[in-house]
C-alpha cells in the first residue's frame, strides 16, 4: 500500500463497529467466507441509484481491503439504476486518503484508474448501470448501498445474493462548509466496515 494509504488504514481500523452494523454486515461476511471455502471467485457488485458516490466508495474500499487482508479472487464492481458520473469529490476525497488516481478521459462520464500500490492493477471506476456489460452477469452478491436503489430494484438478475448495506448520502452536504468533512467521514465509515468484513474471513 502507498504510505499515505497505510496511515489512513491505521486510522479507520480503530473505528468501532456497532453491534447493529455488525448484524447488517454478517451476511456479506458469510457470502465471502462461503466462496473462500468453496475456492470460487468472489464477485461483489455495489449498487446505488446513480453510481456516483457511495457505490464507488464501497467498491474501492472493498477491493483494497481484500488486498490488505490477502483474500484472493475478489473482484469488486459498482453500478446504478442509471448511469451518471462518478462525482469529482469522490476522487478528491480518496486522493486525500492516500490513493493515487488518474483520470483517463474527459467525457461527461469520465473513467478513473484508482491505485492503492505501485504494482497492483488499478481499480477502474466510471458510472454505469448495475447490469452493464462491464459488470458480472451471474454468481455475484448485489450489495444495495442506498435505500432508493434497494427499493427501486426488487430483483437483480443474476445475483446469487442480495444484501442491503445502506449508507447516508454525502450529497446532502454538497455546496456547504461541511462538504469536505462529510465526504471524508462517509469514506472512512465505509472503509472501516469493509475492513471489519474482510478481517473476519478465514483463509
Amino acid at each position: 500500500m502507498f504510505k499515505e494509504l497505510n496511515t489512513t488504514i491505521e486510522i479507520f481500523s480503530k473505528i468501532s463497529i456497532s453491534n447493529e452494523r455488525k448484524e447488517v454486515l454478517q451476511p456479506l461476511i458469510d457470502f465471502i467466507q462461503y466462496k473462500v471455502y468453496s475456492n470460487e471467485e468472489i464477485r461483489l457488485n455495489f449498487i446505488c441509484t446513480h453510481n456516483s458516490r457511495r457505490s464507488h466508495l464501497s467498491q474501492i474500499w472493498a477491493q483494497t481491503m481484500a488486498l490488505h487482508f490477502n483474500i484472493q479472487n475478489v473482484f469488486c464492481y459498482s453500478g446504478g439504476t442509471e448511469a451518471t458520473a462518478m462525482f469529482p469529490k469522490i476522487a478528491e476525497t480518496l486522493e486525500n486518503q492516500g490513493f493515487h488516481i488518474q483520470k483517463l478521459s474527459e467525457t461527461e462520464n469520465p473513467v478513473y484508474a484508482v491505485k492503492f500500490n505501485e504494482n497492483a492493477h488499478p481499480i477502474i471506476c466510471f458510472s454505469k448501470k448495475y447490469d452493464a456489460a462491464f459488470n458480472p452477469k451471474s454468481k455475484f452478491a448485489a450489495i444495495m448501498t442506498c435505500s432508493s436503489a434497494d427499493e427501486g430494484c426488487p430483483f437483480i438478475f443474476g445475483a446469487e445474493k442480495r444484501l442491503p448495506i445502506r449508507y447516508e448520502d454525502p450529497k446532502a452536504f454538497d455546496g456547504t462548509d461541511l462538504m469536505n468533512e462529510k465526504y471524508a467521514e462517509r469514506s472512512l465509515e465505509i472503509a472501516s466496515e469493509m475492513h471489519y468484513v474482510f478481517s473476519k474471513i478465514a483463509k
